[in-house]
């Protein structure tokens, strides 16, 4: 007599594992799609979103960076740069495929076509600071140096 019981019990849990089953992926990837969830705990990205290729705010990171000592402390800070310029998505001058440069701008709640924004986020996927066109990255630097992880 069990078996009919364990039948009818499997019966019953099927349908509901066989929908898990397929909600699950469908859950995880929304997730997937954004890298900075790739980053928690192992770096602090820094995402900085322009409108344009020849916006001033992005040249000025991107040869601040150029610069060994500046260079050097993002580094030891273990920070990452993505960049979304017109649009298109990168990380370290990697591209991103469309659906993490989606992903991206939505988890920060970012316009590829809005005001040129800079974007900290810690270790712990946070928010930390969020900067116009006039960011500075020594102050940057400086807000690390005073986070918990940091010291």
């Amino acid at each position: 007599m069990p078996i009919p019981f364990v039948s009818r019990r499997l019966a019953v849990l099927l349908p509901a594992l066989a929908a898990l089953a397929f909600a699950l992926p469908h859950a995880q990837g929304a997730s997937d799609d954004n890298p900075l969830v790739a980053e928690r705990w192992k770096t602090r990205p820094v995402v900085v979103v322009v409108p344009r290729p020849d916006d001033a705010m992005l040249e000025r990171v991107r040869s601040t960076l150029r610069q060994t000592a500046a260079r050097e402390a993002f580094i030891e800070r273990e920070m990452v740069l993505y960049t979304v310029v017109a649009g298109k998505g990168q990380r370290n001058e990697t591209p991103l495929n469309a659906r993490q440069t989606r992903a991206l701008l939505g988890a920060l709640k970012l316009d590829a076509a809005g005001p040129p924004t800079f974007v900290l986020v810690g270790k712990d996927g946070g928010v930390k600071m969020t900067e116009g066109a006039d960011v500075d990255l020594n102050a940057v630097f400086a807000e690390i140096d005073r986070m918990p992880m940091r010291r």
